[in-house]
């Protein structure tokens, strides 16, 4: 796993690679993909983060940011996709410190694509501002977040899709989910569709809801305790952010990170 101490340009290799930042500085990151690569990326400590990635024309690339600090983390992406470039960024927020990203997607040319997905168990403070905005015609954004919520957690996310106008045949989607286990938990979707164009789909579905109390008292009769029941229950609900991953390294990685983070806070 390449280490990351200081601010960097990275020019990605082809294939799986792996990066870990651990400072004590604000870091500024850069990194270009010409080619086809699948990225890791864990953090374990950074004052602030600036992170930019460019994906060239043609190319695919797969980001995975595990955040794994135990001090607050406030972190501004900028992603940019050229034409017919394809581009996920995944995120996996299982800590138990405070987090405030903003996420800036431009699909710059035609026939650019990005998914932006979340899969965060909140313990603390998350505030996630998304924006996918469709410049050139025939791109599509999307959006996937799932999210549960502890006592002590605090959510709020803002997804933003935006549709140029003169981007026609376009889409712009997003899914969010929050799912709690009592009451007096803190959770604000904002879902916002600022569609410029009328040749264009568009969607969004939300959802804020406590656990089913039926569910639990089923699993709870066949002897698992309440800890047992809520790490299983919070990890069949984010375990389908894996599939927003098409890399087996990636989705096996975010699975395992969240299967021991959830054994360990739940």
């Amino acid at each position: 796993m390449n280490a990351i101490h200081v601010s960097t340009d990275i020019v990605l290799p082809a294939g799986y690679n792996e990066y870990v930042i651990n400072s004590d500085r604000d870091i500024e990151l850069t990194f270009y993909a010409s080619v086809d690569s699948d990225v890791y990326v864990r953090i374990e400590k950074a004052k602030k983060l600036v992170i930019r990635t460019f994906a060239q024309k043609d190319t695919h690339v797969s980001y995975l940011f595990w955040n794994a600090s135990l001090a607050p983390i406030e972190a501004n992406e900028t992603h940019e996709v050229l034409g017919n470039a394809s581009l996920t960024v995944a995120y996996g927020e299982c800590n138990g410190a405070s987090t405030k990203r903003e996420t800036f997607v431009a699909l710059r040319e035609e026939g650019a694509n990005a998914l932006v997905s979340s899969a965060s168990l909140v313990d603390a403070d998350k505030n996630y501002r998304m924006q996918v905005v469709n410049y050139a015609p025939h791109t599509y954004g999307d959006m996937k977040n799932y999210s549960v919520v502890m006592k002590q957690g605090n959510l709020m996310i803002d997804a933003i899709g935006k549709v140029i106008k003169g981007a026609h045949g376009s889409q712009s989607h997003q899914t969010s989910r929050a799912l709690s286990f009592e009451a007096g938990c803190h959770a604000t979707i904002l879902p916002e569709l600022l569609i410029d164009e009328n040749d264009v789909m568009a969607s969004h579905a939300m959802s804020i809801g406590r656990v089913d109390e039926d569910q639990l008292y089923y699993l709870m009769t066949r002897g698992l305790s309440v800890k047992q029941c809520t790490s299983l229950i919070s990890t069949g609900y984010l375990m389908p952010i894996t599939e927003t991953l098409n890399n087996e390294a990636l989705k096996e990685k975010l699975k395992e990170e969240m299967e021991r983070k959830l054994e360990e806070l739940c």
